[in-house]
């Protein structure tokens, strides 16, 4: 077997740890068809790869990774999640990544496996040769690839996100646990009940560690848990969001909270200074652990309830679809074309000026940036204000017809606004790396972004760090300025 002895000493303990998350086995219904790819790379994982490809799809769909939870796999979790159908309405392929009792003897992911939780090894490393696969054979956006899951697999969707933000622009964690949690069987007991507790600053810090040479933009995150869960306790929602908050930079309070569904649920927003929801909890009451549904034909209802684990209450692939800005473009028959012609006419420290071709019979667009809805206009132009000097963004747009439908989105690009931010940072390493300017490797502080060595990690040696561009980071002592 595949992880040798270790593995076979731990099997006992994963058939403990599965048999709390897995459920019986699928009731008889008509099945989701899914394609199976064999040939997306090396596999180092040892994983399986089915594909739902709706009929319809613009050039350069989005893509959402699915992962199954334990006892669980890809048709199951496609049988009964509403992914395939929400991807029929809004135009988008979905890739069900599936473990096997080879990896695991009751399928789950082995987000709790160093083997498996670090960038470029094991499983992690197939879900992320699947993705390159979905760009180069099916046409798929690269900066539109998102990823959800369950328990398991919402804990893995955690490592995706944390281990490879260069691919994946947002993710959902349903009924899952943070990043860093566990690095063995036997810990992840205790982050899944009672929950482990760290401040929202060591809680960054161990994606960080994990991931040092990491200077870019953190993916958009939503955290899905029912307020019942006594599997994966809901201690584990709030831990998440601090993490990702942290990792963001935003404060854990959240910057507006409402509710949602049909059941009432509690959703807090947790938006960045350009006022992109950065992070959003959504607090399921009444339910425990598992997939939120809400069986019917309804533009918010989605999935089945006839298998363990998909609990009735609430759509939560409608609103995870709407998080990764996939509700808008090509919904409701999706009548107009994709505009053409998307260019950057000006750029400012602050602004970025967008134009475009006019679509015939567009009474007006929706402008996304980074993924989601910004902002819309009247003709073909718009002008993105508030914006960080030297900060990079990506920009697509859709045109509305009179009655509020929305078409097809354009394609992307890449725009930056002009000038550099500089800012100087005075203080311990210890205080540069809670902060988010440094990381720790070895005992030493590293300045983000350069990767200067600052000296040991600890809260006697004092550095100053020049930021230049944002997030980047260089030692400056008595020269910053």
């Amino acid at each position: 077997m595949r992880r040798g002895w270790v593995f076979r000493l731990l099997a006992a303990v994963v058939l403990v740890l599965a048999a709390a998350l897995a459920g019986p086995a699928p009731s008889a219904h008509a099945a989701v068809g899914l394609t199976r790819v064999t040939d997306f790379g090396a596999n180092p994982g040892q994983l399986n790869m089915y594909v739902y490809r709706p009929t319809s799809l613009p050039d350069r769909p989005a893509v959402v990774f699915a992962l199954h939870g334990c006892g669980q796999d890809a048709q199951t979790y496609a049988d009964n999640s509403g992914l395939p159908e929400l991807a029929d309405r809004y135009e988008f392929l979905v890739v069900f990544a599936e473990t096997t009792p080879a990896n695991n003897l009751n399928k789950c992911f082995n987000w709790f496996q160093p083997a498996d939780n670090r960038r470029g090894q094991g499983e992690a490393a197939s879900i992320r040769q699947m993705a390159a696969h979905t760009v180069s054979a099916y046409g798929a956006d690269p900066q539109r690839i998102h990823v959800t899951g369950l328990s398991a697999g919402g804990a893995m969707t955690s490592v995706m996100l944390a281990m490879y933000p260069d691919v994946f622009r947002a993710g959902a964690v349903v009924a899952g646990l943070p990043y860093g949690c566990a690095n063995d069987v036997v810990s992840a007991f205790t982050c899944m009940n009672p929950g482990t507790d760290l401040t929202p600053a060591q809680w960054a810090q161990r994606v960080r560690e994990a991931r040092p040479s990491w200077s870019g933009p953190w993916p958009r995150v939503a955290v899905w848990h029912g307020d019942g869960d006594t599997t994966v306790v809901p201690r584990n929602a709030g831990e998440l969001r601090d993490q990702w908050t942290a990792l963001h930079g935003l404060s854990q309070t959240p910057t507006r909270t409402s509710v949602i569904g049909p059941n009432s649920t509690r959703h807090e927003e947790y938006a960045a200074a350009d006022g992109t929801v950065a992070v959003e909890v959504n607090r399921v009451p009444g339910i425990g652990h598992g997939t939120p549904v809400d069986p019917g034909s309804g533009e918010q209802q989605c999935g089945s309830t006839g298998t363990a684990h998909f609990l009735d209450s609430i759509c939560s692939g409608y609103w995870i679809a709407r998080f990764f800005g996939l509700t808008e473009p090509g919904s409701e028959d999706g009548t107009l074309p994709a505009p053409t012609g998307l260019a950057v006419t000006e750029a400012t420290d602050t602004t970025i000026r967008l134009g475009w071709n006019p679509v015939d019979g567009a009474a007006g667009y929706t402008v996304y940036r980074d993924g989601a809805p910004v902002g819309t206009a009247d003709s073909p132009s718009y002008t993105d204000t508030g914006l960080t000097a030297g900060s990079s963004h990506t920009y697509a747009v859709a045109a509305r017809d009179a009655a509020g439908r929305t078409g097809r989105l354009s394609g992307t690009i890449t725009a930056r606004t002009t000038g550099t931010v500089v800012a100087c940072w005075t203080a311990t390493n210890y205080a540069h790396v809670q902060a988010g300017r440094a990381y720790t490797a070895g005992g030493y502080a590293y300045a983000k972004g350069s990767g200067q060595n600052m000296g040991l990690y600890n809260t006697f040696v004092v550095r100053t760090l020049k930021e230049s561009p944002a997030g980047y980071f260089t030692l400056a002592d008595g020269t910053c300025g």
